[in-house]
């Protein structure tokens, strides 16, 4: 056989492979974090979540949910430029995406908890 002639073989085993491969990894809920933002991101969703008098003061008057942030959170932008170090911790900006991206949330990264400080609605 000639490079040709095994070259659709051989695409369309590769195809079908894929297919098995990313069915059973959807199953199993796996995730790819690779890039620095998604990094950031698991890494704060993994820790102990502090709220700050600010952000209990507008759940409390109900202009934002928990889910709301819980959301920006998951799918945000981080801002990773303008991250300050302060001593173990790290602050970051993360603005959310599509119907959030008007609001932008302030989080402190420290070795085993999470501060979420503030939240602006732009």
């Amino acid at each position: 056989m000639t490079f040709k002639q095994r070259l659709p073989y051989y695409l369309f085993g590769f195809l079908i492979g894929m297919i098995v491969v990313l069915f059973i990894w959807n199953k199993k809920g796996t995730e790819f974090n690779y890039g620095p933002n998604a990094r950031v991101l698991k890494n704060i969703r993994t820790k102990t979540q502090v709220f700050s008098i600010d952000i209990a003061n507008s759940l409390a008057s109900k202009q934002i949910d928990t889910s709301t942030i819980s959301e920006i959170l998951k799918n945000g932008n981080v801002d990773m430029w303008n991250k300050v170090k302060v001593d173990t911790c790290t602050i970051y900006t993360i603005s959310g995406k599509k119907e959030l991206k008007n609001m932008v949330v302030t989080v402190k990264n420290c070795d085993s908890i999470v501060f979420i400080e503030k939240i602006r609605i732009e």
